[in-house]
């Protein structure tokens, strides 16, 4: 995410900024989770409702299961999730890593973990991950969105595109992936070229049912000083009350200098 449907700030990976339902690189990485350790697009772990209640007891007993047998993805995958739920990013991370190592054709698993690392503001090895696996000849779109990502978190929102465009061939008309590369260019000083871009995508089916588009669109217009526009397509999503909190912040922030770091810096 990382996709709020409240004020600002939000949330772009790890950092902070300051926008409301505006791109954060983990909304279209994946589908949702499950249980299972196919490779064949579930994630190998259970979340959501079942996500293990912080325990070190219980993140113990994870550790003494898996380490009973390392190669055992059912077992590591239940201690990461623990390590997780307690905070232990980095441990979680180095279980993940050695998950992989052991399990390298579960593509599944791959990905989880490189959206593991980005989420832990990792982009870099996020990178990596992604390309390896598209190496490897996983060329869906959402591994090609996951790389583009990881770029756009490093600030290379050119090389994000070109991938973003690779995602948009796999899954054409995808508003996720529009949404991701409209945010690109925002984020890159160009709210003009974005606005162009997010108005093509609304006037889809598709489009048309996406509330991140047009909450971007809000920002764009905003960023351009087009206020009155801004507050109109912001006001179909969020209350009154969060659509002048956000009008307010674009306008302290326009009157600042250096806007565009603002922005990506929070």
């Amino acid at each position: 995410m990382f996709v709020k449907a409240s004020c600002f700030p939000y949330r772009i990976g790890g950092k902070a900024a300051s926008a409301c339902l505006i791109l954060a690189a983990a909304i279209s990485l994946s589908a949702c989770q499950t249980t299972g350790t196919s490779s064949r697009g579930a994630d190998p772990v259970t979340t959501g409702s079942t996500t293990p209640a912080p325990s070190l007891k219980a993140t113990a007993a994870a550790a003494k299961a898996w380490r009973r047998n390392p190669r055992d993805l059912r077992a590591g995958m239940a201690y990461a999730s623990q390590l997780k739920a307690l905070g232990q990013t980095g441990q979680q991370l180095a279980v993940l890593k050695q998950l992989v190592s052991y399990h390298p054709k579960d593509m599944s698993l791959r990905a989880f973990y490189g959206r593991a690392l980005l989420k832990a503001g990792r982009p870099i090895q996020a990178e990596g991950v992604f390309r390896a696996m598209i190496k490897a000849g996983q060329r869906d779109w959402k591994t090609y969105n996951a790389l583009g990502a990881a770029l756009a978190e490093q600030g290379r929102y050119g090389e994000a595109r070109a991938q973003y465009r690779a995602a948009l061939r796999a899954s054409p008309g995808n508003p996720k992936i529009t949404n991701n590369i409209a945010m690109s260019l925002i984020l890159e000083g160009n709210p003009g070229r974005a606005e162009t871009m997010l108005r093509q995508a609304m006037a889809t089916p598709q489009g048309a049912r996406e509330p991140r588009l047009r909450q971007n669109l809000a920002l764009a217009l905003g960023l351009q000083g087009r206020f009155k526009e801004a507050r109109y397509v912001a006001s179909q999503d969020l209350s009154p009350a969060e659509v002048e909190a956000n009008m307010a912040y674009l306008r302290r922030m326009l009157g600042s200098a250096n806007t565009w770091d603002k922005l990506k810096k929070g």
